[in-house]
């Protein structure tokens, strides 16, 4: 069984899966957009003039694939109450990583030395998804 995390950004999706592609080196695996459904969508289901969004990405971060939306494309991510964990193999990747979604976001935690990390830090990147990056003990 596996968790995978599917993200709704509210039309801002392909910007999104081309930022984390810059970023954090993503791989796309899967595009679609809601004009290329093979099957017709119900009622109120894509606001007009939303053909072009996604309708469903897949990517690759490291070992974890992401999945992604539109959604509903209203104009209003809301990502609360979690945070998506990057493990750096050393400082400077994880300084790398950090300032790299910092860009365009807020930074909740400068990268510390912490009693479990010698690098440990927090930040919302431009989309509003709270990172957490850390170098393992």
């Amino acid at each position: 069984m596996q968790v995978q995390p599917y993200l709704f950004f509210d039309g801002r999706c392909e910007e999104a899966v081309e930022f984390y592609r810059k970023a954090l080196g993503a791989e796309v695996t899967m595009l679609m957009r809601f004009k290329d459904s093979p099957e017709p969508h119900q009622p109120g289901m894509v606001p007009p003039g939303s053909e072009n969004k996604v309708m469903h990405a897949s990517f690759r971060i490291g070992d974890t694939t992401v999945m992604a939306s539109d959604g509903r494309c209203l104009g209003r991510p809301s990502f609360q109450g979690f945070s998506l964990s990057l493990t750096a193999p050393d400082a400077a990747a994880a300084e790398r990583l950090f300032a790299a979604l910092a860009d365009g976001g807020q930074v909740q935690m400068p990268l510390t030395k912490t009693f479990y990390s010698p690098c440990f830090g927090m930040v919302a990147d431009r989309f509003g998804v709270a990172w957490m990056i850390i170098v393992a003990p």
